[in-house]
């Protein structure tokens, strides 16, 4: 998410968000920018944010001039700083003055309505807000496939272990796995054929086990989660090639609808 501008104009302060596609090497920059009209509502709103989104990701382009908030304008904005924003993904928030409009994309209908009912719940009676840009589109599971794409969650040779390159995977992993709403997601992990049987299936779990770790530190919860290991029975590729090889040895997730 990217607050794109913030700014004073003839109907009061306007604030802009932009939130960028999850497709990147590192989590997108949260940056916010514009005008406000002391040091105060400057800290509300970066607090907000980098609390949110952590501070590392906030960049602050905000300048402060000469120029007259709504009463309490930064404290009713910093409220709409929610997971239930993060959600939305690509989108874009604008507020006007009291006229707020949010626009972009969820993972489905549920999502829908809990963004729009955030919004509406955290802001008080004298603001208007249209939801009509707020659209239902791809899906947790299209956004991890194309994550994934010619890409593997990597492991040290022969240990559940993850290395930098798969935590890296992991961490651009983290945005689909919050939008899953009411859904689940089965990680299951999978090995070449080299080795024992018994001990691939093991393993093949304990990687999966370690990816549900990895997820359950950073916020998703077990009851969106479940793990199993395949061992070498689900291959992608030929085990006859090192390359068949890499490729049969991954990690799967497979969103499920709720029942």
């Amino acid at each position: 998410m990217r607050i794109r501008e913030l700014g004073l104009m003839a109907a009061g302060l306007v604030l802009a968000a932009t939130l960028a596609p999850l497709r990147a090497q590192a989590p997108a920059p949260v940056v916010i920018e514009g005008v406000v009209p002391d040091e105060a509502t400057r800290a509300t709103l970066l607090t907000s944010l980098r609390e949110l989104y952590g501070a590392d990701r906030v960049v602050d382009r905000l300048r402060i001039d000469n120029v007259v908030a709504l009463p309490n304008w930064a404290g009713n904005i910093a409220k709409l700083a929610s997971q239930e924003l993060r959600q939305v993904s690509p989108g874009q928030l604008d507020v006007n003055g009291n006229n707020v409009r949010i626009s972009g994309q969820v993972a489905n209908e549920t999502q829908r309505q809990n963004v729009l009912n955030h919004v509406l719940t955290s802001l008080n009676s004298t603001y208007t807000v249209n939801g009509s840009g707020l659209r239902v589109g791809g899906s947790p599971q299209l956004l991890i496939d194309e994550i994934l794409v010619n890409r593997i969650v990597e492991f040290e040779s022969g240990s559940a272990t993850l290395t930098p390159v798969g935590l890296a995977v992991l961490g651009e992993l983290l945005e689909p796995m919050r939008q899953l709403g009411d859904s689940r997601v089965e990680i299951i992990g999978h090995t070449d054929n080299v080795g024992r049987l018994g001990a691939n299936v093991a393993l093949s779990r304990a990687r999966a086990e370690t990816v549900r770790a990895y997820f359950r530190q950073n916020g998703i919860p077990d009851g969106a989660m479940s793990v199993s290991g395949a061992g070498p029975d689900q291959p992608v590729a030929d085990n006859g090639s090192i390359e068949g090889r890499a490729r049969n040895r991954r990690i799967e997730f497979r969103v499920r609808d709720p029942r």
